[in-house]
């Protein structure tokens, strides 16, 4: 029987032991995901912070104390009202996107940094929307973006958190100074309108005014070609005319130098001389005698001869 208790003992405690090899073991080590960093406080004081994989640590003497997040985390910033340079109500909304780059003082600096950056976004924000007008809020979107990170991502280094950036979602005014800016909106639409209408029709009278011009400019270009031509046109007729009036009087000339020359030139004037006043009887009822009766017979007569030698030099000939 002493044998029975005493290998009933021996067996209890072996599974004691082996119990306690596991615990120890399993509180020993420690897998660590990845992007995630664990704080380890030996006996209550920070010992060391735990990369991602595997670690060993003290069961019973070291213990996680923090387990933090190395991602990006989008955090949601409650809607607040804020007041505009020109006291205008402003309800905002927006989402804060930060990251744990300090384990050790993400748990120690600060007993929250969730809240701690939540609220420093919060007045900071309000701080920044308060110098500005309420049309420059809608303006400078990125402006209140920047203003806000560079505040808090001041701050939160103690923390050692990260703020890499902020974005407005709303940015909500008054249902009155939204109708207001609707009216102000329709308004410049409607001066849009009527400028670009003004801006065709002035458009239009230039264009109409400079072809005018043109039409005029190309109108008095004819005429000036036309009247040069047409003087171009009667030098060369006035030319081409005196031209043959030389060549006819060089010709008549150069005929008198011949033997009875001058006589044909003499029957021709008589005959034009007496054949004019004929023309003139006829025309005219008025009688028309000239004023020297013998200058006339003496002409016919002078006719008379030359018609007659030329009657008897023909035979001769």
């Amino acid at each position: 029987m002493l044998d029975v208790y005493a290998l009933s003992g021996f067996m209890i405690v072996m599974i004691v032991l082996v119990v306690a090899v596991v615990i120890f073991a399993t509180q020993s080590v420690k897998v660590v995901p990845q992007q995630t960093a664990w704080v380890v406080e030996r006996l209550g004081k920070f010992h060391a912070v735990l990369s991602p994989g595997l670690n060993f640590i003290i069961p019973f003497i070291d213990r996680v104390a923090y387990r933090h997040s190395l991602k990006e985390i989008p955090l949601d910033t409650p809607s607040q009202v804020c007041i505009t340079r020109d006291n205008t109500q402003l309800t905002v909304d927006g989402v804060l996107f930060f990251q744990v780059t300090d384990p050790q003082r993400a748990s120690y600096g600060t007993s929250n940094y969730v809240i701690a950056i939540t609220q420093l976004a919060q007045t900071t924000l309000r701080s920044v929307v308060g110098r500005m007008e309420l049309d420059k809020t809608f303006e400078e979107r990125d402006l209140i973006n920047k203003s806000v990170v560079s505040a808090i991502d001041e701050a939160a280094l103690n923390w050692g958190v990260k703020v890499l950036r902020y974005e407005i979602k709303d940015l909500t005014p008054p249902q009155v100074i939204l109708q207001a800016m609707q009216q102000q909106i329709t308004a410049e639409r409607e001066k849009r309108a009527v400028v670009a209408a003004s801006e065709g029709r002035k458009l239009e009278q230039i264009n109409l005014a400079t072809g005018a011009r043109e039409a005029a400019i190309a109108q008095s270009e004819g005429e000036k070609q036309a009247e040069i031509n047409k003087a171009e046109g009667q030098a060369a007729a006035t030319l081409a005319i005196a031209t043959a009036t030389a060549e006819a009087l060089r010709r008549i000339a150069e005929a008198t130098q011949t033997e009875g020359g001058m006589t044909a030139v003499n029957l021709q004037v008589a005959e034009k001389y007496i054949g004019a006043f004929g023309e003139l009887a006829k025309t005219s009822n008025t009688l028309v005698v000239p004023g020297n009766m013998g200058d006339l017979a003496g002409m016919i007569t002078s006719a008379m001869k030359i018609v007659e030698g030329a009657k008897t030099a023909k035979p001769k000939a």
